[in-house]
């Protein structure tokens, strides 16, 4: 991949709101090489979604997440895309992973109240024939999301001032 792309999407995971004006400033090149570096990279599949990131603890509408890790048993000359396909397509599921170690899946899914996500392992999850088991951890709380500090302390909302 060519250093601007590689660039451009240092950028954009920082800040996916910059313009092409802004990007090609930043970087020194045209607008229209920016917009065109960028459209690649959406039409290749690299970028796939622009999203704001959100801490739903500070929301006054509150909501319940989890991670529900899998274990699955490999359909023959499918492996584990077909259970991830069937397990994607539940609108409570905002991620899905393939994973090593003692579960197969990682599942993150978001309901209403905890009786969701009960409703959703018991009734959608579970009953998929070739799923072994499961075991449902609930986020709490969150510090940290895709990179960025959730609630930041007076301590790292302060500057150093030295004189």
């Amino acid at each position: 991949m060519e250093k601007l792309k590689k660039e451009i999407i240092g950028l954009l995971v920082e800040n996916a709101r910059y313009t092409y004006s802004q990007l090609a400033d930043i970087l020194g090149v045209e607008e229209s090489r920016a917009e065109q570096a960028v459209k690649e990279l959406e039409n290749s599949g690299v970028i796939v979604k622009y999203a704001a990131i959100v801490n739903n603890e500070a929301l006054a509408e509150k909501s319940v997440e989890a991670l529900i890790e899998v274990k699955v048993a490999p359909q023959k000359l499918k492996g584990f895309d077909s259970y991830a396909e069937e397990i994607y397509s539940f609108k409570e599921v905002q991620s899905l992973f393939l994973m090593s170690g003692g579960f197969d899946l990682a599942v993150f899914v978001k309901g209403r109240d905890l009786s969701d996500i009960a409703r959703f392992i018991a009734e959608k999850l579970s009953v998929i024939d070739g799923i072994t088991s499961v075991q449902t951890h609930f986020i709490l709380k969150k510090y940290k999301i895709e990179g960025q500090i959730a609630s930041p302390s007076e301590e790292h909302k302060r500057q150093i001032v030295q004189a």
